[in-house]
């Protein structure tokens, strides 16, 4: 039966033609509404966040494709989703990085003006009324968790009230003071001033470094997981970098991260079967590939670097094992997964450019201390395969992620919103942006578009350098066209050197360096 024997059949009193209109009409409108359906919806997205520790721009293969370490999963991060190749720690050691991340603030704000906190008498960095990411998702309803490597700061209460020595200095007499402490520490009372006061609503992690300063032990939520009572043994103690101290029985350096990643991967389960439908946040901070550079059996071998190259090897593994969780429950889709490094590289062995061809590496102001890979995946939000050079710092996730949620914020002092740049979009105001970076050394270096300036040292003869004191020559480079540091410009642009020094006092001085 064709329209017209049907228009006939019922008895339609208007003519064909009208009638055809009004079914073809009310087909697309039917068609429009299940197009509608199936469009993403305005849910909040999760947010798994994965940082390395001192994992270089040249470690990752998508970033040196003659990197000496196997890295499947990044890779394929990468190809699903963006990597960006100007990406910066706002410090090129690993607290002040950890506290800016949290925080959108500089480091340098606080107490600690260089180096990394160290030692038992350490109080936390971050004053419990500061936002913190953690905070600023709560208000969006986000359940979250921080776990691995915290090295910001906790208060350890003590036997008889005693008062913790200061250990903040590395003299010879450093592992002693450590010990001093230790021995004072009530390990069966609770820590505070951590994740869980800072509004994460779970921790499992370390106090500092994980496998090179003591205690080791893991920390679950406030309590110590076992009791610290016996001394690293001689065999650990004798790694360079290792500090003598107490460890629980039975305690192993190989299996940290394997710990950290199974604790993530609990953490995603227990909020599916939650069946609250409450986003959430995951910040993973893994010990990989830090030193003492002792892998865990199945990674020994792994890459042609060596033992550092096998931990790059176990990040790797790490992102594979938290993707293939969210992939269980169905959760990748909306869910933005991000993977970067605290700061950069110790030098790669064997060859391997660990920090790619930057100059410089850990703890140096240079481009290799603080340029880091940088890769997020967001599907059907963020284009596949996609690079951006978009200058970005991990002190940008404050405002990104408070523009992503729609949280507000009354922090992110020294934070931008980068959002736009996940998504292939040019951020206009880029020239105006400023970033800070900070080396072990307290070091100051300051990027304003393609300029780069890395700050002076005052030098001065013998005793008398508090009156004879002169700045030395500082660098300035231009990152556009030569990104490697090899041509230093300071003394043919003094104007660009002399308002780049007057940038960067001006950063010193105020509060906020986005409102510059």
């Amino acid at each position: 039966m064709n329209i017209e024997e049907y228009t006939e059949k019922i008895g339609a009193r208007f003519p064909f033609k009208i009638f055809a209109l009004f079914l073809i009409s009310a087909m697309i409108f039917a068609c429009n509404n299940s197009n509608q359906s199936k469009e993403p919806t305005e849910e909040l997205p999760n947010i798994v966040f994965i940082m390395a520790d001192d994992m270089g721009y040249g470690d990752v293969g998508s970033y040196n494709p003659q990197t000496a370490i196997p890295t499947p999963n990044m890779d394929k991060l990468a190809s699903e989703g963006i990597m960006f190749t100007d990406a910066h720690s706002p410090s090129a050691v690993c607290s002040p990085s950890r506290y800016s991340l949290l925080t959108g603030r500089y480091s340098w704000r606080t107490r600690l003006k260089k180096a990394v906190l160290l030692g038992y008498d350490e109080s936390p960095l971050i004053e419990e009324d500061r936002m913190t990411l953690a905070s600023l998702l709560k208000e969006k309803g986000y359940t979250s968790a921080g776990i691995g490597k915290w090295h910001v700061g906790l208060n350890w209460q003590t036997k008889n009230g005693y008062t913790l020595q200061d250990d903040l200095n590395e003299s010879e007499e450093y592992s002693g003071v450590v010990r001093e402490n230790e021995e004072n520490v009530d390990f069966t009372k609770p820590v505070s001033g951590g994740p869980l006061d800072l509004d994460f609503d779970y921790f499992f992690g370390t106090f500092g470094c994980s496998t090179s300063d003591p205690p080791y032990v893991f920390i679950e939520n406030k309590h110590t997981v076992g009791i610290p009572s016996v001394l690293i043994p001689d065999s650990l103690d004798m790694l360079p970098g290792v500090v003598k101290g107490l460890m629980v029985p039975n305690w192993s350096e190989e299996n940290v991260d394997l710990e950290f990643t199974q604790k993530a991967t609990e953490f995603i389960d227990k909020t599916q079967k939650a069946n609250n439908k409450k986003p959430f946040f995951l910040y993973l901070a893994l010990s990989s590939p830090h030193i003492p550079f002792l892998p865990p059996e199945f990674a020994k071998g792994k890459s042609e670097e060596g033992p550092r190259g096998d931990l790059v090897a176990v990040v790797d593994w790490s992102v594979g094992k938290i993707i293939e969780t969210l992939d269980q429950y169905n959760l990748s889709k909306n869910t933005l997964v991000i993977v970067t490094s605290d700061n950069g590289p110790r030098k790669g062995a064997n060859g391997h450019l660990s920090a790619g061809n930057f100059k410089g590496y850990k703890g140096s102001i240079w481009e290799g201390g603080h340029r880091v890979p940088f890769i997020a995946r967001w599907p059907d939000r963020i284009k596949k395969g996609t690079t951006s050079g978009q200058v970005i710092s991990l002190t940008d996730m404050f405002a990104t992620f408070s523009k992503l949620t729609g949280a507000t914020s009354t922090g992110g002092e020294d934070s931008y919103n980068i959002l736009p740049a996940f998504f292939g979009e040019k951020i206009h105001d880029k020239d105006k942006q400023i970033r800070i970076f900070h080396s072990y050394a307290g070091k100051f270096a300051i990027r304003k578009g393609k300029w780069k300036l890395i700050e002076g040292e005052t030098e001065g003869d013998g005793p008398e350098v508090g009156k004879s004191a002169a700045k030395t020559k500082g660098e300035l480079y231009d990152l556009s066209t030569d990104p490697y540091e090899t041509t230093n410009l300071w003394e043919s642009n003094p104007q660009t050197v002399l308002e780049l020094s007057k940038l960067l006092l001006e950063c010193k001085e105020t509060e906020s360096v986005v409102n510059l």
